[in-house]
């Protein structure tokens, strides 16, 4: 007795639709994510904002519209927030967004109504400002103490060559002759002069002003390097010798290093006939605990 089974017709549909499967491959939608693969992916679809929306910014919680998010369109919030990104939501269904929450709403404060926050946090949340693209609110804190300021102090240190590789080599300095002496301190020799031309009490009579002509050839006799650590200077500014030490002892105090310094003498080293390099050397005293 021969027994005919639905194998082989089976087959050759198989093959058919395989066939089938080969020529159409090209024209397919592609398949939409089971509910397994949608739990490990993210949503195929834009995501939808409600018109309230709570907040988790690195643990601290926020609630604000969705309009005050989207204020600005050029901003990083108002991408997050398009529904072209997936953001996502904490244990209770707040949108999390994995940043520093201290100073968020200072910038949801400009956001809702143009406030800027109090002096003392005006540097942190212009620094927020930055992460989020936040272009008005940049402007803005800009144009307030201590920023405006500051920009003052940047157009002055702008005049100063390699003000910062300067910085960097008193630090570096320091700590070698620290760890050398295991020691709690360093101490270094710094020049900080203004004019270019060394002057001295014989040019005093000559000259009402300290900056004059010279040739290119007496230029070049007057040339020298101080035998300090590290030499500040020439500069064209109203601001003097005073404010650029000023400027160096702020920078190297941010930075969490406490500096002393006081005016040792001056270079006093001899040039040609009867002139002196009469540039001021400070000694500057770093202490690292």
């Amino acid at each position: 007795m021969v027994v005919v089974t639905g194998q082989k017709q089976a087959s050759g549909n198989l093959d058919n639709a395989m066939s089938s499967s080969d020529t159409e491959d090209d024209f397919q939608d592609p398949a939409t994510p089971t509910a397994t693969q949608a739990g490990h992916s993210l949503p195929l679809l834009p995501q939808q904002f409600p018109e309230v929306v709570p907040l988790n910014v690195g643990g601290m919680y926020f609630t604000t519209r969705l309009s005050t998010l989207q204020r600005y369109e050029d901003t990083m919030l108002a991408a997050m927030f398009s529904g072209r990104h997936y953001i996502p939501t904490d244990a209770q269904g707040r949108y999390f967004i994995d940043r520093d929450g201290t100073y968020f709403g200072d910038i949801l404060n400009f956001l809702r109504s143009g406030d800027l926050p109090p002096r003392d946090r005006v540097r942190l949340v212009y620094k927020e400002a930055q992460y989020y693209s936040i272009g008005p609110l940049l402007d803005n804190l800009e144009e307030v103490q201590p920023l405006k300021g500051e920009k003052v102090r940047q157009a002055f240190l702008g005049l100063m060559p390699y003000y910062k590789d300067h910085l960097e080599r008193i630090i570096e300095i320091a700590k070698l002759r620290a760890m050398q002496r295991k020691a709690r301190f360093a101490k270094l020799k710094i020049c900080v002069f203004k004019e270019e031309m060394p002057i001295t009490p014989y040019e005093c009579p000559l000259f009402n002003s300290l900056r004059f002509e010279r040739s290119e050839s007496e230029t070049k006799l007057f040339e020298h390097h101080c035998e300090v650590d590290v030499s500040f200077g020439p500069w064209e500014a109203v601001a003097d010798v005073y404010d650029l030490l000023h400027c160096i002892v702020t920078d190297l105090s941010d930075r969490g290093i406490t500096v002393d310094h006081q005016c040792i003498g001056v270079c006093d080293k001899h040039l040609i006939n009867h002139y002196y390099c009469k540039r001021p050397i400070y000694e500057f005293k770093i202490t690292w605990w």
